[in-house]
């Protein structure tokens, strides 16, 4: 058998380069999106999503379980019938000794509380009636 010259090296170089790149942009922009007919995700929720990113949120707090471990899990702060709207507002309009008062406008509390609100709307967190697998996938249990 002959073996590859260079321009079959290179080739198959390249190939393997732009495979990777490829893949790559699948990976990390599918799934990404919101639900495009959602109602519930207003434009107000956008900004909201928005302003949530302007300032940093994540790295203190989580949403889904995924975020910073400083503050607490924000998935399910307006549904919570021990907390609710006007508890989150209070924390974003005072803040506290570790979090900082951002000085937001009105129209950025108004859009935070609506994405919080889409948030807590679109499913229940953390996952009741469940089991992990040893796998690491997670099994409900029905309410019979």
């Amino acid at each position: 058998m002959e073996p590859m010259n260079k321009v079959h090296k290179r080739w198959i170089f390249w190939s393997l380069i732009l495979s990777f790149f490829i893949y790559s942009f699948v990976v990390y922009t599918s799934g990404t999106e919101f639900p495009k007919n959602s109602k519930q995700f207003t434009s107000e929720a956008k900004l909201g999503k928005d302003t949530f990113q302007k300032y940093n949120c994540i790295s203190c707090h989580q949403i889904f379980g995924l975020g910073g471990y400083m503050g607490p899990d924000l998935t399910n702060v307006i549904s919570d019938e021990h907390r609710g709207e006007n508890y989150a507002k209070a924390f974003l309009l005072t803040g506290t000794e570790r979090m900082p008062n951002f000085q937001m406008s009105d129209t950025e509390l108004g859009a935070i509380i609506a994405y919080l609100k889409y948030i807590g709307n679109t499913v229940e967190y953390p996952v009741k009636n469940s089991t992990t697998t040893w796998y690491g996938t997670i099994e409900t249990k029905s309410d019979e």
